[in-house]
């Protein structure tokens, strides 16, 4: 894939992918989930150093290296600012139910990043909006439902997703859901750049 063909398809300029890879500049978090996501590789191997020698590329399904860390020894190379870990206790997550009945509970949602993690139930017969319109906003969403079935559209494509499927998508394509079924559909939903940050 050229240069050309990459920025066509992360809708940016070709200078703006030159500058990223000349180490210019440095692509904001969106930027370069777009970019790993079209080149189909893992962040690790994006960050891998230029210096390093070529390794085989991993089996599908391989774990990825683990390095073992003594439990009194403190990284020396830790970045203090990222802290400890974050919990979020059950039923401790600010929640809203939409006018079609929808229940959004937030798990995690982290603004330096621009990334929202929600549980989200659709009661029987309910979608993302009453009255058959779609909608569409920046950024990219994953969703993964746990328990009944959800019928997405994404554009122009129909899909419906049963406990234990995956979907993910441009957020900037009209997009609305449902719950044909009779029973309460529950999923996970992970948001990055819902506002759209700079490049």
């Amino acid at each position: 894939m050229g240069l050309r063909e990459l920025a066509r398809r992360l809708d940016v300029s070709p200078s703006l992918v030159s500058q990223i890879e000349t180490g210019k500049i440095e692509p904001s978090v969106k930027t370069l989930y777009a970019i790993v996501t079209e080149l189909g590789v893992s962040f690790d191997q994006m960050f891998a150093s230029a210096e390093a020698p070529e390794a085989a590329p991993p089996e599908r399904g391989a774990q990825p290296p683990v390095e073992r860390v003594d439990p009194g020894e403190r990284r020396p190379d830790a970045d203090p600012r990222r802290g400890t870990a974050r919990v979020q206790r059950a039923g401790g997550g600010r929640a809203l139910e939409l006018q079609t009945g929808v229940r959004w509970e937030q798990l995690f949602v982290s603004p330096e990043i621009e990334l929202e993690v929600r549980h989200t139930t659709y009661p029987p017969g309910s979608s993302s909006s009453d009255d058959g319109t779609f909608v569409r906003h920046a950024g990219r969403e994953f969703g993964v439902v746990t328990q009944g079935t959800l019928s997405i559209t994404v554009g122009f494509e129909d899909y419906v997703l049963g406990p234990g499927d995956s979907i993910s998508f441009d957020s900037t394509i009209p997009h609305r859901f449902r719950n044909d079924g009779d029973e309460p559909v529950h999923t996970i939903w992970i948001e990055i750049d819902r506002y759209g940050g700079a490049e």
